[in-house]
C-alpha cells in the first residue's frame, strides 16, 4: 500500500533532496575538523558561580529546610522552512516558506527539600511574545522519596513516555522533539495526578493516574476522566559492558472523551504503546523509539518509529543524525511538529518521514547549549484536501536551564 510512498520519498523534489545531501556533507566535514580538535574548550569559571548562584539556600544540617533553588529554563528558536506542498483549499504544488525567531520556552519558579526526605516544586510559563505573558502552571508538586525504590509525586507534574516524551527539553539531542512523540504524546505534557516511581537493582518503573480534564491554566476541571500511565525498564548495562542500555516499555490508557474539550491529554488516543532503547558506549549512542497508538472518535490509528544515532566528538560537541516515520490508518492522522505546523497552518496528513541531521556544542553541559538542526521532511496527503509538504527544515536555538 505504501510502496509509491516510499517511492516518492526518494524520487520527489530532487533539486531539494540534492540541496539536503550537499548541507550533510558539509555538515559532516566541519564535524570531521572538529573531532580532530586536540583539546576541548574549557569552561570558564565564572559560569559556574552564575549558575550556582540559583541555588539561593543549602544546609543539610537544617532539619526543616536543606535546600531552596530558583529553577527554570530559557529557550530561543530561530527556525525556517522552505520547500513545495499544498495548503487547505490552496493549489498543489505552492513554493511554502517559512520563518520565526520566537521564545520556545521560558519557565521559572522554585524547588525546595524539605524534612530531607520531601520536595516542593513550583513553575510555571511565561511567553514575553504574547499578553498576558503568564501562560500557565507546569510543575506544582509536593514529591515523597522513601527510598531509591519508592517515590511518590502528588500535583500537577510532567507525564513522560515515547522516547523524547519521557526526556526534558533541557535534556534533548535534538532542537527539539521528534514527530512520533509529538503526534503520540501529551505535548501539554503537565497534568495533576498522582504518580510512584523507582529503581530497584537494574529494574526501573513509573506508574500514575492523572486528571485529563478540562484544561485550563492551572489544575482543570477534573471532568473528564483519567489517563492511566505504565512504564518499566531494564538497564543491560552491565550485560552489554556500555554506559547505557535501558530498554523501557511504556503504556498509556485514556477515557476516551469526544465532547470537543480541551483536554491536558491532548491527544484523541484510547491506548498508546512504547517500547524505546537508549544505548551510550564510550562517544558512540543510539535511541530508538517504535510507538503505536489506537485512536477515537476521527483520529485514525498511528504507528510510528524512531531511529537516533550520535557521536560526541569531545566534551563539548556531539553530532546527531535522526530517522523518523509515523503513519496513519485514516486520511488526516499525522500532525505536524511545530513550526512546521505553522507553516501548513494546522493541516495534516497521513504519511510522515523524515531525516534530520545537528550539532550540539555544551557551552557548561546541558545548562548552557547552542544547537542545530537541519532536515528534509515528506508528508504525504492521501485526502489532498491539503496537507502534504515536501522540503528542507532548518532550526537553530539557544538553551539555557537552572
Amino acid at each position: 500500500m505504501r510502496c509509491k510512498t516510499y517511492k516518492s520519498f526518494i524520487m520527489r523534489n530532487m533539486q531539494q533532496t540534492a540541496r539536503f545531501a550537499a548541507v550533510v556533507t558539509f555538515s559532516s566535514l566541519c564535524l570531521g575538523s572538529a573531532a580532530l580538535a586536540e583539546d576541548a574548550v574549557s569552561t570558564p569559571d565564572f559560569l559556574k558561580d552564575i549558575f550556582d548562584a540559583a541555588t539561593l539556600y543549602d544546609n543539610k544540617d537544617n532539619p526543616y529546610l536543606q535546600k531552596l533553588a530558583f529553577t527554570g529554563r530559557a529557550q530561543f528558536d530561530y527556525a525556517h522552512s522552505d520547500g513545495e506542498g499544498m495548503l487547505p483549499g490552496g493549489p498543489s504544488d505552492e513554493s511554502l516558506d517559512y520563518d520565526d525567531f520566537n521564545t520556545r520556552r521560558l519557565r521559572a519558579g522554585f524547588k525546595a527539600t524539605l524534612f530531607e526526605d520531601f520536595t516542593l516544586h513550583a513553575e510555571a510559563d511565561f511567553q514575553p511574545e504574547e499578553d498576558p505573558v503568564y501562560q500557565r502552571l507546569t510543575d506544582v508538586y509536593v514529591g515523597w522519596k522513601h527510598s531509591d525504590a519508592f517515590n511518590v509525586k502528588l500535583g500537577k507534574q510532567g507525564v513522560g513516555f515515547t522516547l523524547d516524551g519521557s526526556t526534558s527539553s533541557k535534556e534533548l539531542l535534538t532542537i527539539d522533539r521528534n514527530n512520533l512523540s509529538n503526534n503520540l504524546w501529551f505535548t501539554s505534557e503537565y497534568m495533576p495526578g498522582v504518580s510512584f516511581s523507582g529503581k530497584i537493582d537494574n529494574w526501573v518503573y513509573t506508574t500514575g493516574v492523572f486528571s485529563q480534564g478540562g484544561e485550563d491554566q492551572e489544575f482543570g476541571d477534573f471532568d473528564a476522566g483519567a489517563t492511566f500511565l505504565a512504564t518499566i525498564g531494564y538497564d543491560f548495562a552491565k550485560c552489554l559492558g556500555s554506559d547505557e542500555a535501558l530498554l523501557t516499555f511504556n503504556y498509556v490508557y485514556n477515557n476516551p472523551d469526544d465532547s470537543g474539550t480541551s483536554l491536558f491529554s491532548n491527544r484523541s488516543l484510547e491506548n498508546i504503546g512504547s517500547l524505546n532503547f537508549s544505548y551510550l558506549k564510550d562517544s558512540f549512542g543510539f535511541r530508538t523509539d517504535l510507538s503505536a497508538a489506537e485512536g477515537y472518535a476521527s483520529q485514525p490509528n498511528l504507528w510510528g518509529f524512531v531511529a537516533m544515532p550520535f557521536y560526541n566528538f569531545n566534551d563539548k560537541l556531539q553530532g546527531v543524525m535522526r530517522y523518523t516515520l509515523v503513519d496513519s490508518d485514516g486520511d488526516n492522522g499525522v500532525r505536524y511538529s511545530n513550526y512546521e505546523s505553522s507553516l501548513m497552518l494546522g493541516s495534516k496528513g497521513d504519511f510522515y518521514q523524515e531525516i534530520y541531521t545537528g550539532l550540539n556544542y555544551y557551552i557548561y553541559g546541558q545548562k548552557l547549549k547552542l544547537q542545530a538542526g537541519l532536515a528534509y521532511l515528506d508528508m504525504q496527503d492521501d485526502a489532498n484536501d491539503g496537507g502534504e509538504f515536501s522540503g528542507l527544515s532548518f532550526q537553530t536555538g539557544l538553551r539555557i536551564s537552572w
